[in-house]
């Protein structure tokens, strides 16, 4: 990266302005030093990344292994209100939160 690409304290006193945050002007030169480096790397990375590599978030492909979905035994109605400590309807009853009617 360029010194003339750099980020300078003035950008990040106009992002931090534009993101309400306040910054002094050491945490502000601070950050430009830091940020110039950021994207000097990517820079660098850049260079590096051919066409023929394709672009990945992990080294290895990931995959997912997943069990087949089978429809087992469920509980009836009754099995599954018998511990509930309200019902009605053969619905589970329960205390009312939002202020409904």
């Amino acid at each position: 990266m360029t010194e003339s690409s750099a980020i300078t304290p003035e950008q990040v006193e106009h992002l931090a302005s534009l993101s309400r945050i306040a910054m002094g002007a050491d945490e502000l030169k601070s950050l430009a030093g830091d940020l110039s480096t950021i994207l000097s790397n990517v820079a660098r990375v850049n260079e590096v990344a051919g066409d023929d590599v394709p672009a990945t978030s992990h080294p290895i492909a990931l995959s997912n292994v997943l069990r087949p979905d089978v429809v087992g035994e469920t509980l009836t109605s009754e099995q599954a209100l018998a511990a509930a400590p309200a019902s009605a309807d053969d619905k589970f009853l329960v205390p009312q939160i939002l202020g409904e009617e």
